[in-house]
């Protein structure tokens, strides 16, 4: 592609999208009310109020979830073209794998693993 066609298609999308969300803030209902204002909690009122802080450990898990989830985006195309990458390849998933574990281990040493 030339850097002309790009440039075309790069400011029609960026009209497109701007004129989408002009389109739907001018076009949408906006009826403001008290019962509009209040956070939706599955139907059920809430009760106290909705700022509330939470345990680091649930961010903590969170994070190892994330962290874990990312290992097997990386290793699934890596499986599947492992023939052909060779032994270098092998090594480099190795070594992930390894830092992986590492942080597993030092994550369960300090107690990050411990649902309390």
């Amino acid at each position: 592609m030339n850097s002309q066609l790009l440039i075309v298609v790069f400011f029609t999308a960026l009209v497109l999208v701007i004129a989408g969300t002009a389109m739907a803030w001018l076009l949408s209902p906006s009826k403001r009310n008290a019962q509009k204002e209040l956070p939706y909690e599955c139907g059920v009122p809430t009760r106290g109020t909705s700022w509330m802080q939470f345990k680091v450990g649930y961010y903590l898990f969170a994070i190892l979830f994330l962290m874990f989830d990312v290992e097997a985006v990386f290793l699934f195309p890596w499986a599947v073209v492992v023939q052909e990458l060779g032994l270098l390849a092998l090594v480099n998933v190795l070594f992930f794998m390894l830092v992986l574990v590492l942080g597993l281990a030092y994550a369960w040493k300090k107690g990050a693993l411990q649902w309390k």
